[in-house]
C-alpha cells in the first residue's frame, strides 16, 4: 500500500465518524464523516471537471474547515493541491497560477479582490470555484455547492505511487521569483507521523489554527491532526485576542506559529490575565522566541517548544528537544537553551553542519557552516526547475542556506543566513525582490534591502536607497512599494544616501545590516562604518 496521509482521514471517519473534527470560523462542528463526505464530493467535482493525475488545484482560502478538505480532497482526485498564501499581491498571484498550470482555482469571496480580476477568464484557469462566505465574486465563477453536485459520488482515493506529488507550496527564493517546492504523498505522510509524535498529539488534543494552513500545508499539521483523530479549531487569520478566546471556549491543548504569535500572545494576555484552564504546547518557529517573551507565555500555562525548518523540509526538520532537569534553570539560561533550533525531528534521516567541503564541523559552538539535510521528507525538487534543484542537492545534501554551529551537545544552533531573506513574522521575503521595485522607481539609482531586528515580527525588512533628486523623500518610496509588492514585504523605513561599497564595487550589506541593528534599537551613533548612509540618515 502507498504510504499517503488521504489514509489518515479514512481511518479517522471509520474510528471516530461522530467526533468532532473541526470548529470552523463561524462556530459550526463538523465531524469525522462530514468532513470525509467533503473531501470525497471535492474530489469527485474535480474529476467530473476532467482534472488528471499530477494537474495543479490551487485554493486561496483562510483557516477554514475548506481549505482543510481540500488537504486531502484535491490529492483524493489525483491532483495536486497549490495553497496560496493569503497576503500576496494580485501580479503574485497570477505568476504562480500559471507556472503551477493549475486548471481550477477554489477561492474564498473575502480573498477574491486580492486577485485583481473582475472576470474569471482573466486568470490562467480554466475555472474558479467560489468558497462559502461574503465578498466580491469575480464573473464567471461558480459556487461552491453548484460546482460540488456535478461530482458522481465517488471518494477520494489513495494515490497508485507514494512518490506522487501531493502538493506543491511556494516560496520567494533568493531571486524573489516563486519557486515550486514539491512535496510528495510519502514524505507528507512521514512528516505528518513525525510532528503528531514530536507534538505529542492524540484523540484528545485540540489544535487551534494559529498558523496558516497555507505555509508548508501548515508544517504538516492539516494531515498529523488528523491522524490522531484530533479536534482542529479553525482561526480564519490570527488575532490574539480571538485566539485567546478561542482557548478559554474550547479545550485547546495546541497551537503554532512564527515568534509573533508568542509575542502578541504575552501581550493581550496580559491585558487580560489570561492564565489557560490546561496545559498548552505551543510551537514556534522561523527565529528564536525572546527569553521575555517565553517567560511571559510560560507564566500563561503555555509551554514553548522551538522548531526550525524550510519550506523544502515540509516544515519542520530540527527541534529544541526539553531535556530532564531543564526547568531548573534560571530564566536566561532557560531561553538561551530553548532558543537553539536542537536536532533532528523523528522523520528526519540526518542533519550536519558543514564546511565547503562538506564536512562536519567540530561541536564546539564556534565553528560555523552551512545546515545541510537528508531526509525522506526534504522536497523531492524544485517544480519545473532543475538547475534550481540540481544546485540546491549538489553533494548529496539538501544545502538550506543557513549558516550554524554545532554544541558539545550535538544541538544545532542557526547564526546567519547566506540567502538574502528576511523571515518577517514567519514568512519569507526576498530582499533582492524589494530592491528590484525600488529600483524601478524613475529616481533610484541604487537600492539594498537587509534585516532589521524587531520586537513583534522578529525581522522587518529596511532599504538604503541612492536617489537622483533630493526631492524623493522616505514616504514617496515607501508608497512606491506598496503600489507593487505585497504589504508585509514593503519596508518599514527608507535611509537615503550613497551606499557603502567594497573596493571592486559590492555594496557592503554587511554594514547595512550593522547600522539597521542600531537604529532599530534606538541607538543612531555615527559609526561611519556604512558611509554616508550611516551619516545622514533619511531626508523624509
Amino acid at each position: 500500500m502507498p504510504l499517503s496521509p488521504l489514509s489518515f482521514l479514512a481511518r479517522a471517519r471509520r474510528a471516530f465518524p461522530a467526533k468532532t473534527a473541526v470548529i470552523d470560523t463561524d462556530g459550526a462542528e463538523v465531524s469525522y464523516a462530514d468532513l470525509a463526505a467533503d473531501c470525497d464530493a471535492i474530489a469527485a467535482a474535480l474529476r467530473a471537471d476532467g482534472i488528471q493525475p499530477g494537474e495543479r488545484v490551487a485554493v486561496l482560502d483562510l483557516n477554514t474547515r475548506w481549505l482543510l478538505a481540500a488537504h486531502f480532497g484535491v490529492p483524493g482526485a489525483g491532483a495536486v493541491l497549490v495553497a496560496l498564501n493569503s497576503r500576496l499581491a494580485a501580479q503574485d498571484y497570477r505568476q504562480i497560477l500559471a507556472h503551477s498550470g493549475s486548471r481550477v482555482l477554489l477561492v474564498s469571496p473575502e480573498l477574491a479582490g486580492r486577485l485583481g480580476v473582475a472576470s474569471a477568464s482573466e486568470l490562467p484557469v480554466d475555472r474558479v470555484v467560489m468558497l462559502p462566505g461574503s465578498g466580491a465574486v469575480p464573473g464567471g465563477a461558480v459556487g461552491l455547492g453548484e460546482w460540488l453536485a456535478r461530482g458522481d459520488g465517488t471518494r477520494a482515493e489513495l494515490p497508485a505511487d507514494e512518490n506522487d506529488m501531493i502538493a506543491v507550496n511556494y516560496t520567494s527564493g533568493t531571486t524573489g521569483r516563486p519557486k515550486g517546492v514539491v512535496y510528495t504523498h510519502r514524505g507528507a505522510y512521514l512528516n505528518a507521523v513525525s510532528v503528531a509524535l514530536e507534538f505529542q498529539l492524540s484523540a484528545s488534543s485540540w489544535h487551534l489554527w494559529t498558523l496558516p494552513m497555507f505555509h508548508c500545508n501548515g508544517w504538516s499539521l492539516t494531515w498529523g491532526v488528523t491522524a490522531v483523530g484530533a479536534t482542529h479549531v479553525c482561526l480564519p487569520s490570527f488575532d490574539a485576542h480571538r485566539a485567546l478566546t478561542l482557548a478559554d471556549r474550547y479545550p485547546v491543548t495546541h497551537l503554532c506559529g512564527a515568534p509573533v504569535v508568542l509575542s502578541e500572545l504575552a501581550r493581550a494576555g496580559a491585558q487580560r490575565g489570561f492564565v489557560a484552564s490546561r496545559p498548552v504546547r505551543a510551537a514556534v518557529g522561523g527565529a528564536p522566541p525572546t527569553k521575555e517573551t517565553i517567560a511571559a507565555v510560560q507564566a500563561m500555562g503555555i509551554h514553548v517548544t522551538h522548531l526550525y525548518g524550510l519550506t523544502e523540509t515540509y516544515g519542520p526538520s530540527l527541534i529544541c528537544e526539553y531535556q530532564d532537569g531543564w526547568a531548573q534553570l534560571p530564566p536566561a539560561e532557560l531561553a538561551a537553551r530553548l532558543s537553539r533550533q536542537g536536532v533532528p525531528t523523528v522523520s528526519v534521516g540526518d542533519v550536519v553542519v558543514a564546511d565547503q567541503r562538506l564536512q562536519p564541523v567540530p561541536a564546539d559552538g564556534r565553528t560555523m557552516g552551512e545546515i545541510l539535510i537528508r531526509s525522506n521528507t526534504v522536497t523531492s525538487g524544485y517544480l519545473d526547475d532543475e538547475e534550481a534543484s540540481e544546485a540546491a542537492f549538489r553533494g548529496g545534501w539538501f544545502h538550506t542556506g543557513d549558516l550554524g554551529v554545532v554544541h558539545p551537545d550535538g544541538y544545532i544552533e542557526l547564526t546567519d543566513r547566506s540567502k538574502d531573506i528576511i523571515i518577517s513574522g514567519g514568512e519569507n521575503i526576498a530582499s533582492v525582490e524589494v530592491e528590484k521595485v525600488l529600483s524601478a522607481h524613475p529616481g533610484v539609482l541604487e537600492a539594498a534591502v537587509v534585516a532589521a531586528p524587531d520586537p513583534r515580527w522578529g525581522e522587518r525588512p529596511v532599504a538604503f536607497v541612492t536617489t537622483a533628486r533630493d526631492d524623493i523623500g522616505e514616504q514617496e518610496l515607501i508608497a512606491f512599494a506598496r503600489e507593487r509588492l505585497a504589504h508585509f514585504k514593503v519596508p518599514d523605513r527608507v535611509y537615503l544616501g550613497p551606499l557603502p561599497k567594497t573596493a571592486t564595487g559590492k555594496i557592503r550589506k554587511h554594514a547595512l545590516r550593522a547600522v539597521a541593528r542600531e537604529r532599530a534599537g534606538g541607538d543612531i551613533a555615527r559609526t561611519g562604518e556604512a558611509g554616508d548612509c550611516a551619516g545622514r540618515g533619511d531626508r523624509s
